[in-house]
């Protein structure tokens, strides 16, 4: 007797496909064009084997002047050459379902799998952003990119020590005559709603007039909770918010071999097992991505597998801006509220 199974539900390549564009679909980050779609980087996670991908530039001439003279030669210069270099992860997850879950719900839990997984690795590739920027931040050559306005102690703090209108101006200052470039913001709520005791935060409707979107300065607001905080030395808090351009960070996913595998049912994307015994079903979903913070370099100094950890991510030493302040789309800063 014929009798529909999960394999018959589940298509391995249609799901990993689902996954991939929910997954950025369902991103706040990549919704405002902090994190873009890099077609370079889909091919690079697919071909290329290793670690890391390794992505020669040359660096931007100084604009000095050189006079003419009868009596001296010109000075010969050159043009010099750097790398920017990309850490590919490599990620899985595992889902069960039990047959009494499925029975005694009266419900489809692995359906429900489906319809969250998109909202799982969105979840998942914002706290790598989010220990990418930490790590980036902890770097000493990314010093330029940082305005550090925090007071260590409640009794120190003052509005030049708080995010406001007058800082905010400050930190955009930071890229100099690129501040046009940056068009996003991400901060903690409670800087959110600090700023909106001060009228400062706007909500204007999206394109088809569904939801209404922050905005800061013109530039658009994601509330993130898991941005870092800390104590201050005294007493109080500290806050990092950070300014963000479009494609401040370029991501790629590699679409995984769809050959169906040996022995097993599935692809190497997205694999499904049953344990008859427990009767229990098994979605595994791998990845092969690269998201990289455009012109700092991830250098490996300290990982210890495959793959970097968000520890890993977060430890400054691991990364070196390569390109030039102004260039590199993203600017932090540290405050009080």
């Amino acid at each position: 007797m014929a009798k529909t199974m999960v394999a018959d539900v589940i298509i391995p390549t249609e799901f990993e496909k689902y996954a991939i564009e929910r997954t950025a679909a369902l991103s706040a980050f990549a919704d405002c064009g902090i994190i873009e779609h890099a077609p370079m980087f889909d091919t690079i996670a697919a071909e290329a084997g290793g670690r890391e991908v390794r992505m020669p530039l040359w660096k931007d001439i100084t604009p000095t002047r050189q006079l003419l003279s009868d009596a001296a030669s010109l000075t010969v210069n050159k043009i010099y050459a750097d790398t920017d270099i990309a850490r590919i992860q490599n990620d899985a997850q595992v889902w069960s379902v039990n047959h009494l879950a499925s029975v005694i719900s009266g419900d489809d839990p692995m359906q429900a799998i489906v319809d969250l997984v998109g909202a799982y690795w969105a979840r998942v590739d914002e706290s790598l952003l989010v220990s990418s920027l930490k790590g980036m931040f902890a770097a000493a050559t990314m010093s330029g990119n940082l305005l550090a306005i925090h007071s260590e102690s409640i009794a120190a703090t003052t509005s030049a020590t708080k995010l406001n209108g007058a800082t905010f101006v400050d930190a955009c200052a930071k890229l100099g005559d690129r501040s046009d470039r940056l068009t996003a913001v991400a901060m903690h709520s409670v800087t959110e709603a600090a700023l909106r005791k001060l009228d400062l935060i706007d909500f204007i409707p999206d394109s088809e007039g569904k939801t209404m979107l922050r905005t800061f300065q013109g530039r658009r607001v994601v509330v993130d909770d898991n941005l870092p905080t800390r104590a201050g030395s005294t007493d109080g808090t500290v806050y990092t918010t950070y300014l963000f351009g479009d494609g401040a960070f370029g991501k790629g996913s590699a679409r995984l071999d769809a050959a169906p595998l040996q022995g097993g049912f599935g692809t190497q994307g997205v694999e499904m097992a049953r344990v008859p015994l427990d009767s229990d079903t098994i979605l595994i979903n791998r990845r092969r991505f690269i998201l990289h913070p455009r012109g700092v370099k991830f250098t490996s100094a300290s990982v210890a597998g495959d793959s970097p950890t968000n520890a890993e991510l977060e430890t400054g030493t691991n990364w070196t801006r390569v390109w030039e302040n102004k260039n590199v789309r993203i600017v932090a800063v540290t405050h009080n509220n």
